[in-house]
């Protein structure tokens, strides 16, 4: 493995490790790190949660919420039509008024990519400046369960197909059995994977599955060894497994940008993923997000919400703000 992708995260970790990224140094450094207070994680987030909003307020928010969306379909049955439907929706979340923003991302399987490139057309952009990108998950998603050769080409097909993020999959297994090495040496391949022809790279995305990884203090060592590795986001789920994203990881993680911001200077990105379906849940999110690590972080190159049913009911609660009524489920298309 070399690059210069490789050779960055790999300088970074042996800065901040004081010794190389092997099993040794990484849990020497790893499970230094203070013990997760669940019970004091659990009350902040509950009470994060708690929070309410004046009604201009939650207009900004449902807004904010629909831009930083990553749009997904990843099924076994998808086809080119139905990519070409999400990413008509994507591009104009509410026909009935023009002034709907349009989602972050549209995320697919990697053969996907190109139809969704394809579709969005014009609208093929970055976020940040009101375009939309297109996100694959590669590495074998959702197991993980794939030789590092194979990720790795996963991961570069998707990006020569056009793909702008790439969400990949951490090996649970070898996490968890302490093979902390191997998961950095993994990461870090990707990263460098991601990188084109022409210097730029896509965004990398790690995801935790952090509902296998039992505890808080696994999710937390799992995070750092991501950034450490090189991750661009770390994400909490595959939405594949039963437990998928809840407050109290989510503000874990981002309590752990926090601290990299402080110890690095680098800003890191959080994306919960999976379960999360309504405004009101959505809301508290924003919330949790803006009280650990600022309203700057409320960017899509910063924060992403991984969802396929929460915008219709962002869409349905906008439409209650305009019109002062609610609309049916038939007012937004079916996903």
């Amino acid at each position: 493995m070399s690059g210069t992708a490789l050779v960055s995260a790999h300088e970074r970790a042996v800065a901040v490790l004081g010794g190389e990224p092997d099993d040794a140094t990484l849990r020497r450094y790893l499970h230094g790190i203070p013990g997760v207070d669940a019970v004091g994680l659990e009350q902040r987030a509950a009470a994060l949660g708690t929070r309410s909003i004046k009604t201009s307020s939650k207009a900004w928010a449902l807004d904010r919420i629909i831009s930083l969306i990553d749009l997904t379909t990843l099924e076994g049955a998808d086809t080119p039509g139905k990519v070409r439907s999400l990413a008509a929706k994507a591009a104009n979340p509410d026909p009935a008024d023009p002034t709907t923003p349009r989602v972050a991302a549209v995320c697919v399987y990697g053969d996907m990519v190109p139809s969704a490139v394809e579709a969005l057309g014009a609208a093929h952009g970055d976020p940040d400046d009101g375009g939309i990108s297109v996100a694959a998950v590669a590495t074998a998603f959702p197991s993980g369960r794939a030789s590092l050769d194979i990720k790795l080409a996963d991961t570069a097909e998707a990006v020569a197909a056009g793909a702008d993020e790439i969400d990949m999959v951490i090996d649970r297994g070898a996490f968890l059995a302490g093979r902390y090495g191997l998961v950095f040496d993994q990461v870090a391949a990707v990263k460098q994977a991601c990188r084109r022809p022409d210097g730029t790279s896509a965004s990398l995305k790690v995801i935790l599955e952090t509902g296998e990884l039992v505890t808080y203090d696994n999710v937390r060592r799992a995070s750092w060894l991501s950034i450490l590795a090189g991750g661009d986001f770390i994400k909490t789920s595959t939405g594949k497994v039963p437990s998928a994203a809840t407050l109290p990881v989510t503000l874990l993680m981002l309590e752990v940008v926090r601290d990299w911001h402080v110890l690095t200077g680098q800003r890191i990105g959080v994306k919960p993923a999976g379960g999360i379906r309504a405004s009101k849940d959505a809301i508290k999110y924003l919330v949790t997000v803006a009280e650990t690590v600022g309203e700057e972080w409320l960017q899509p190159h910063l924060f992403r919400f991984g969802a396929s049913s929460l915008l219709n009911d962002v869409l349905l609660q906008r439409q209650k703000l305009r019109t002062g009524h609610y609309s049916g489920a038939d007012y937004v298309t079916i996903d």
